[in-house]
């Protein structure tokens, strides 16, 4: 890969890439720059700079304490459709609480 035509991000995704495992933030950063050579004026302003572009890259997931990986390394969410069973146990449910209404109404009106 050649880190000088190459964009942050893109140095970032593929040092994660390679490591194949989660990185604290600062060490994933500052082995960006020091790859693409970065003019660095304000070292804080250049890690705030990298940093900021892999938070808005959708490639990249934040694993919580500073960690940083990658969204493909995360199994996707998974949306679970409600059974028929499920669905009639919560049915069961409603029908007895309103039953209970009902008798609860009942013994207030007479």
């Amino acid at each position: 890969m050649d880190f000088l035509k190459s964009s942050e991000v893109d140095v970032a995704y593929y040092i994660l890439t390679q490591s194949g495992e989660k990185m604290y933030y600062k060490d994933l950063v500052l082995d960006v720059i020091e790859k693409t050579h970065k003019p660095v004026q304000s070292l804080s302003a250049a890690i705030s700079e990298v940093y900021t572009l892999i938070n808005m890259d959708s490639r990249f997931h934040y694993e919580g304490e500073g960690q940083w990986g990658l969204t493909e390394w995360n199994p996707p969410e998974v949306k679970r459709s409600h059974s028929s069973r499920s669905t009639s146990g919560s049915s069961k449910a409603a029908a007895k609480a309103s039953s209970n209404r009902k008798k609860k109404l009942e013994s207030i009106q007479e």
